[in-house]
């Protein structure tokens, strides 16, 4: 199944590490998590003319695919042997195509692609095909599972040994459990979920362990959706049946599963486990996301706002050509940074066509924005607000001392009875500040009462998200399947009301409405929602530390 993404002439690599022509990679895609994926992984990814990814790749992971590279889900799933036999012949066989075509490929398999996957089938079809192909291990499930429920497959004292098995053979039939007889250490069974009974039965007969061995069943290891279930080999199936646990799943067998309770660590986050929606536009959505996931929660990306180019592009490019020439270009939000840039870019400028112009930039966040641009940004106020901006714009000593001279000169000149049209005059403090078309006006109005010049220059406009966007929202609200609201902007927390309509206090309600600040909590409240927590460091991380901190004094000592 293709996606929206459509082939491309081949490319000729960039970079040393980029995919080469003609060449199909077979990487591993770690156990869930997308930030297990490796280096080497990830440049390919980027440089890929084609990716070919199997069902259970965590959909993040193909955000860093290139933008002009096909993707192709290719996934297997079910017991029906001889349909998936089927199915692996006709990649084998794509994978030859590509290669000879010229293409670059990488084909993105969960785990590792040598461990219980079919990559040695399809390195060996590439083989015997006479074609270049290359091997990218990936953390397999049963490490990172393990890892991520707390337990160590090896310890010292409790195992010395790791066995993997599979719970079927190429041809469906059952593994030979008696292989285990001797075996002391730890066990891993990798695709038992779906006769876990059977694997139970080979492995208290055949393979002569304990009924009251420690057994841990990981559904979905290394995701939110993680799920664990721990108890006796004898008692195992009929639990994991009570919990409703199916595939993927690992089954991990032997004495270290009882270091869980000590080591567990990521399913005992604040956060662990919750559905985070992220309001914010698509381009910003996914480091917010990319945050949600590194404190174990699940992010549903859901952006209520659309963010669309200038409506005054002329004037937009003046400002961009006349940067050098103002005193101060003010920045109150990274996608004004992106916008502007972009337009500067365009033009065939960069950093230093701001030359001696003060740069300020409403939060760290926005100061970030401007550093990945090789600017600095000398005003960031304390509190990321559109009144502390100003204030501290009107305390920055380069500025005072400008706004000072042009008064002085003012006042002699009114003292020596010169009428301002026959004298020459000293400019005042000229202030650019490239924003959305609709915002708060409270940053320009105090500057202009301070007697600066300041010109607004709307370098993008929000609209609201499409209608589609919106039923996805309300599917996923009426099936409870939202725990928190991420509000980062007074816009998004309007926009969430708009594309909720007259639903939206009661769907809301249920929900843990968490605000970036006190500027986005009084808009959200002006629109009847009751917000939960509000950031007293007005980031998208510091919004999330606030929720954690919430979540962390609601659970039970």
């Amino acid at each position: 199944m293709n996606d929206a993404r459509t082939p491309s002439t081949p490319r000729t690599p960039r970079t040393p590490g980029a995919a080469r022509a003609g060449v199909v990679y077979l990487v591993g895609a770690g156990p869930g998590d997308p930030g297990l994926l490796t280096v080497r992984a990830s440049e390919l990814l980027a440089s890929a003319e084609v990716v070919l990814h199997d069902e259970l790749v965590h959909p993040a992971l193909l955000d860093a695919v290139g933008s002009d590279a096909e993707v192709r889900h290719v996934g297997k799933r079910g017991h029906d042997r001889v349909a998936k036999d089927a199915k692996q012949a006709e990649i084998d066989a794509e994978l030859v195509a590509l290669a000879r075509a010229g293409r670059s490929v990488v084909r993105l398999k969960g785990g590792d692609p040598f461990l219980f996957g079919r990559g040695s089938e399809e390195a060996e079809a590439l083989a015997r095909a006479g074609l270049p192909f290359e091997i990218v291990p990936g953390v397999c499930s049963p490490l990172g599972a393990a890892a991520y429920a707390g337990i160590s497959l090896t310890h010292r004292d409790l195992a010395s040994s790791v066995t993997m098995v599979s719970a079927l053979s190429r041809a469906g039939a059952a593994y030979d459990w008696s292989e285990l007889a001797s075996v002391r250490g730890t066990i891993c069974v990798l695709m038992g979920m779906h006769a876990i009974d059977t694997v139970v039965a080979g492995l208290l007969g055949p393979g002569r362990c304990a009924p009251d061995a420690p057994v841990a069943v990981i559904q979905w290891g290394t995701r939110a959706a993680q799920r664990v279930v721990t108890g006796t080999l004898a008692e195992i199936a009929g639990l994991v049946r009570a919990a409703g646990l199916g595939s993927p799943g690992l089954i991990v067998v032997g004495r270290v599963v009882s270091l869980r309770e000590t080591l567990r660590w990521f399913d005992a986050r604040p956060l662990f486990g919750k559905r985070v929606l992220v309001t914010r536009p698509k381009r910003q959505a996914g480091s917010t996301s990319r945050l949600v996931r590194l404190r174990g929660g699940e992010a549903v990306e859901l952006p209520t706002i659309v963010i669309g180019p200038s409506p005054d592009p002329a004037r937009m490019a003046a400002a961009a050509e006349a940067v050098g020439k103002y005193d101060l270009v003010a920045f109150t939000s990274d996608n004004g940074v992106d916008r502007f840039f972009a337009e500067l870019g365009r033009l065939g400028g960069d950093a230093r066509a701001f030359r001696d112009a003060r740069v300020a930039a409403i939060g760290t966040g926005t100061a970030a924005a401007l550093a990945a641009r090789g600017v600095r940004a000398d005003i960031v106020p304390g509190a990321f607000v559109g009144e502390a901006l100003a204030q501290a714009i009107l305390e920055d000593p380069v500025l005072a001392a400008k706004r000072e001279a042009w008064r002085a000169q003012e006042a002699e000149r009114v003292q020596g009875g010169e009428r301002a049209q026959e004298a020459e005059r000293a400019a005042p403090v000229r202030v650019l500040i490239p924003r959305a078309l609709l915002a708060r006006e409270v940053l320009p109005e105090r500057l202009r009462e301070a007697g600066c010049e300041v010109d607004v220059v709307p370098v993008y406009e929000t609209f609201p998200a499409p209608v589609e966007q919106r039923e996805a929202l309300l599917r996923a609200l009426e099936a409870r399947e939202i725990d928190v609201v991420l509000l980062t902007s007074s816009s998004t927390a309007t926009s969430l009301c708009d594309l909720l309509g007259a639903r939206a206090v009661a769907l809301l309600a249920p929900v843990l409405v968490a605000s970036i600040g006190p500027v986005t909590t009084a808009s959200a409240e002006k629109r009847g929602l009751t917000v939960g927590v509000t950031a007293t460091v007005s980031t998208v991380a510091g919004l999330i530390e606030a929720v954690e901190r919430h979540l962390a004094a609601a659970l039970p000592d």
